[in-house]
C-alpha cells in the first residue's frame, strides 16, 4: 500500500512542478477586423460618409475647454478658468437670491443691494475677460458626461 501512496504523491509532485515551470502563455495575436471588403461604394454610402466627415469636423472643433500649459498662454488660461468659476458662482447666487425674493425672505432694500452687487460682479467679470481677450461665451467648462457647467 505504501508503494501506491508513494506513486500518487510522486505524480502530484511532478504535476505541481510542471505547473510552476510552465511558460507563461504568449499573448494572442489579434486579427484585423475587416469592416468592409474592397469594392465600389454606392452613391448613398458616399453621401453618408461625407455627412459623417462633416460631423467629425464640426465636433472636432468643439473640443472641451482644457487648461493650456503653454508658458505664453498660462495667464490667459488661468484667468479663463477663474472667471468661469466666478461666473458660475455668480449665477448660483443670482438663482438663490431670486428664490429668496420669491419666498419673501428679503426686504426691498436687500433685493436692491443683491441686484446691484450681482450686476457689478457680472460687469467686473466681463471687463477682466475683455482684458485677457476672452469672449463671454468662452466662460464655460465642459464637465464630461454632465455637459457644460453653465
Amino acid at each position: 500500500m505504501t508503494s501506491t501512496k508513494g506513486t500518487k504523491a510522486t505524480k502530484r509532485t511532478k504535476a505541481a512542478k510542471r505547473t510552476k515551470a510552465a511558460k507563461p502563455a504568449s499573448p494572442k495575436r489579434r486579427r484585423a477586423r475587416v469592416v468592409a471588403k474592397a469594392g465600389a461604394l454606392t452613391v448613398t454610402e458616399v453621401a453618408e460618409l461625407e455627412d459623417l466627415r462633416k460631423q467629425l469636423r464640426r465636433t472636432a472643433g468643439q473640443s472641451p475647454l482644457r487648461w493650456n500649459a503653454d508658458p505664453d498662454e498660462v495667464r490667459r488660461s488661468v484667468a479663463q478658468l477663474v472667471l468661469t468659476l466666478v461666473e458660475f458662482v455668480r449665477r448660483l447666487l443670482e438663482r438663490q437670491s431670486i428664490r429668496r425674493m420669491e419666498a419673501g425672505t428679503l426686504t426691498d432694500r436687500q433685493v436692491e443691494d443683491v441686484g446691484r452687487a450681482l450686476m457689478q460682479l457680472e460687469e467686473t467679470v466681463r471687463d477682466i475677460a475683455a482684458t485677457f481677450g476672452i469672449p463671454p461665451e468662452d466662460l464655460n467648462l465642459d464637465v464630461g458626461p454632465l455637459g457644460k457647467l453653465i
